[in-house]
């Protein structure tokens, strides 16, 4: 579903030469455990544990980037200890440009490999 990312690419992610000039990365690594295995579920097409993995995230708030509706993509990262789905989400567009929020879409971290 989603492809790596070039050198090219991270690149410019890295250092804000698209749209989001101002949005803050996090590497892959960085992640927390379950952003990485939500992430890997992603690159592998699933199966996702929450019926809501995969909605359509409209970005009402306009905190990323501006594209159609239906571009971008939600995924729930496990927050240990909560039986809900907690805050912390992993959205995507494609064909591959995610971001990890972890207090709900208030902010957003571009993820870099």
């Amino acid at each position: 579903m989603l492809l790596a990312l070039g050198a090219a690419q991270t690149y410019a992610y890295a250092f804000g030469l698209n749209n989001d000039r101002e949005m803050q990365i996090i590497t892959v690594s960085a992640l927390p455990p379950e952003g990485r295995e939500t992430l890997h579920l992603i690159k592998r097409g699933g199966p996702f544990p929450y019926p809501r993995d995969g909605v359509i995230f409209s970005n009402f708030e306009k905190r990323l980037p501006k594209h159609e509706r239906g571009y971008y993509r939600e995924f729930t990262v496990k927050t240990p200890g909560i039986r809900n789905r907690g805050a912390r989400r992993i959205v995507c567009g494609q064909p591959v440009e995610c971001y990890y929020s972890a207090d709900h879409y208030r902010t957003f971290r571009r993820i870099v490999e």
